[in-house]
This record gives structure tokens, C-alpha cells and sequence, in this order.
């Protein structure tokens, strides 16, 4: 498998990355399911891509309407800015792209830095195309000289300000002409899920080089330990002595709410867990019914690690700190879905791979967010907790972690899907 800087590299957008964990899962074995076609639950790895989302079940031998699913869950999107539908606009002079603001970045780490613009495009022959231009944006800041106090604080306008350039004149193409130019694509692109991201490759950096400072690491930070935890159980065999079908869900549109074909709140999950049980004979609601009693969910989403120079927003005693581990996320309100009976599956599964752990509680007078834990909860009935690799500058252009909590979560996730 390619390195975690790689993975992050190579999956600029949402539908990149359900791409390279593909890629990865058929590397290894894993045989693509197209949802026209009757279902394939047969002993072995299978993976489905539906546009940013990416499926994937692994059925070991001697799996039936007894066995549980052991699921992974997390998401491929990440805040930022979104090409909009007719792109071409300008002012001054200046050649620029209109976007709309994707999710909740912080709009301030979005300028004075190269985009590239990623995604999916579609031309006239219905042909889809997965494009990654390189660099060809850049939202610029005002001159202090112009704006004496921006450092006292400054409202962005997403309509006015985080309009990015790419040229100055006469444009001699369209906006989309010009991705299509740079992605060698011939033909019309006639309509578009275009996103904008860092040129800049991820570094590791600090005294000792262990810290990793790189772009959407919210949530490619669950997306890879996934992945890899799921290659090595493949490679060992499935789960130790059991017959439970292994389970990773990537979807899209977290940073939205979830709600789309592709996201939490929609049918893909649900989905892949009927057809799998009903092809592995749980036909009637209540044998699938007794298969989810027997089945958990992680959903793995970052995690906010306490910050240094913002240490009051912390609990002081439920805050976790980069590099000793992944964390598990906890709320009165349920926007985290870990309650005791899921924290002691999480504990378990620490235990077996060895590994430290942590709790995330939020302060009580900040908020905290919220993922695709609740939700699958709620929509499958499923025991549910939710974990994450800490990181800072959570839904900046570019995030920092430390590298031993990636590798920490790997092995943690490989011990539950192993068994644990």
C-alpha cells in the first residue's frame, strides 16, 4: 500500500479518495460490486464506489445468518470551497472562479495559497472523469496597508472575498475549459462536483519530525487507518475464529449534514447490510433484525486536541493530546454516540491491539460538532461509538496531528475487526 502522505496527496476530493481506497482493497484482493448487478456476499472482499462513498464488506468463510457485521465508519469530504455551477466571473481586470463555501472551514486559511481545483467532471458523451488541475487558484489577501486593523479581526464576505484568481485579461477560455485543457479531457464538460484544496504536499515536522501537518486530515486521518486495518485483516483471515462479515463505510457530505444518496443519512449503508444479509440467508426482517443485535459500528472521525495557546476551551481533565493516542468522543446530547456499552467495546479492542487511549467531553461552554456516529445509530439501531485521531486547526487548509496517533489507530481498528 502507498503511505499515508501519498493517500492524502493522491485524494484531493471526496471522490478521490473512495478511488485510492479501491485501488487499495483491490491490491489486495477485493472484487468491485456495480449495485445493478445481483449481490455478491460470497466468501471473499468486495468494495462498491457510489460517487464519494466507498463501500467495502469483507465475508470470511462459514459466514450466515448468524454472523454480525464489525463496521467502520467515516467520511471522505472536508471543508473548503466549492466551484460553482456557471464559474466565470471577474472584476478589475482579473480573471477569477466563482465558488461557494463547502461546509465550515476557516475561511482565513483558505487564502494567500495555491488551489488546485479536484473533483468529478462529466462531458457531453456522458463520460465521467475524475480531474485534479494542479495549481490554479489563489484567493489573495488585502495589504495591511490597505486595511490598518485586520489583525484586530476581519468578517470575511464569501461572496466578495473568497473570490480566487486565476489570470488577469481577456480570457481566452472558460473556467471549464481550462480544467478540461489541464486534465486532458476532449469534449464539453457539461456539469461538474468540483472542489478546491492545497497544492501543498503533506510534511512532517518538530524536533523530532513527528508531527504531520497536511490537508483534509479531517477526516482522511480515519479514511486510511480503515483501509489499512481492513487490508491486514484480509491478509490474516477475518476475524479470529468468527464469522462476522468486516465492514468499512466512507461516505460523503459529512461536512454538510449527511443528508445525500452518499451520505449517513442516506441508504448506502443500509443497503449493503440487507443485500449482504439476505444473500447470506437472513431473509426476513427478524433474522436480519437478530444480525444487527449481534453487530457494532466505530464511526471514526478526528478529534479535537487540546490546544496550547487556547487551553480554556478545553475540559481540563477530558481533553486529549496529540500523540498518546486516538481519543473517544463522548456527549450528554448524543451528538456523539458513545454511551458505557459501546465505550467498553472501544476499551476492548484498545486492550487487544496494545494501545493507549483517550476521551474527548467538550468543555461545557463550547459546543462541540457532531458526525455520522448519531446518525448511523439512529437509522440502523446498531451499538455505536465514536473515536478519533486528535488533531489541531481542525477544518483549516492545512491540519497537524502526530504521526504515532495514525499508526496507534490502525492497529486498534485491525484488533476489533480482528476479533477483539
Amino acid at each position: 500500500m502507498i503511505s499515508f502522505s501519498d493517500f492524502i496527496h493522491a485524494s484531493p476530493s471526496s471522490y478521490h479518495a473512495a478511488d485510492q481506497v479501491r485501488l487499495a482493497l483491490t491490491a489486495v484482493g477485493f472484487t468491485e460490486q456495480d449495485e445493478a448487478d445481483p449481490w455478491d456476499a460470497s466468501p471473499g472482499g468486495h468494495v462498491m464506489v457510489r460517487g464519494g462513498a466507498v463501500m467495502a464488506w469483507y465475508v470470511p468463510e462459514g459466514a450466515g445468518p448468524d454472523s454480525g457485521f464489525r463496521i467502520v465508519g467515516a467520511h471522505t469530504d472536508s471543508p473548503g470551497l466549492k466551484l460553482k455551477s456557471v464559474p466565470d466571473t471577474g472584476t478589475a481586470g482579473w480573471r477569477q472562479a466563482a465558488c461557494e463555501v463547502y461546509g465550515g472551514p476557516v475561511l482565513s486559511s483558505l487564502l494567500d495559497r495555491e488551489l488546485r481545483l479536484a473533483g468529478r467532471v462529466f462531458t457531453a458523451d456522458g463520460n465521467r472523469h475524475l480531474v485534479d488541475t494542479g495549481p490554479l487558484l489563489r484567493v489573495p489577501n488585502l495589504a495591511i496597508h490597505l486595511d490598518p486593523k485586520v489583525n484586530k479581526g476581519f468578517e470575511y464576505d464569501p461572496q466578495r472575498h473568497l473570490c480566487p484568481v486565476l489570470g488577469t485579461g481577456e480570457p481566452r477560455e472558460t473556467v471549464l475549459e481550462t480544467v478540461a485543457r489541464l486534465a486532458d479531457i476532449d469534449g464539453e464538460i457539461i456539469a461538474h462536483d468540483l472542489v478546491t484544496c492545497d497544492t501543498q504536499a503533506p510534511e512532517l515536522f518538530g524536533a523530532e519530525r513527528d508531527l504531520l501537518s497536511a490537508p483534509r486530515l479531517d477526516n482522511l486521518s480515519s479514511v486510511w487507518p480503515a483501509t489499512d486495518a481492513l487490508t491486514t485483516a484480509v491478509r490474516n483471515g477475518g476475524a479470529d475464529g468468527q464469522a462476522d462479515v468486516l465492514v468499512l463505510a466512507a461516505f460523503d457530505y459529512e461536512e454538510v449534514g449527511s443528508g445525500a444518496v452518499t451520505g449517513a443519512a442516506g441508504p448506502i449503508l443500509h443497503n449493503v447490510l440487507e443485500r449482504t444479509a439476505d444473500a447470506l440467508g437472513a431473509t426476513g426482517i427478524d433474522a436480519r433484525t437478530r444480525m444487527y443485535a449481534r453487530s457494532s459500528c466505530i464511526s471514526a472521525d478526528a478529534a479535537h486536541s487540546v490546544h496550547p495557546n487556547f487551553a480554556e476551551r478545553h475540559d481540563p481533565v477530558n481533553g486529549p493530546l496529540a500523540g498518546l493516542g486516538p481519543a473517544l468522543k463522548v456527549n450528554a446530547k448524543q451528538r456523539y454516540a458513545t454511551d458505557a456499552e459501546s465505550a467498553v467495546l472501544w476499551h476492548r479492542a484498545c486492550s487487544a491491539a496494545g494501545a493507549p487511549n483517550q476521551v474527548f467531553v467538550s468543555a461545557n461552554h463550547v459546543p462541540c460538532g457532531t458526525t455520522i456516529g448519531p446518525i448511523t445509530a439512529t437509522r440502523l439501531g446498531i451499538t455505536t461509538l465514536d473515536v478519533g485521531v486528535p488533531i489541531l486547526s481542525m477544518h483549516s487548509a492545512r491540519e497537524m496531528a502526530a504521526v504515532r496517533d495514525i499508526d496507534t489507530f490502525t492497529r486498534i481498528l485491525g484488533a476489533y475487526y480482528a476479533g477483539a
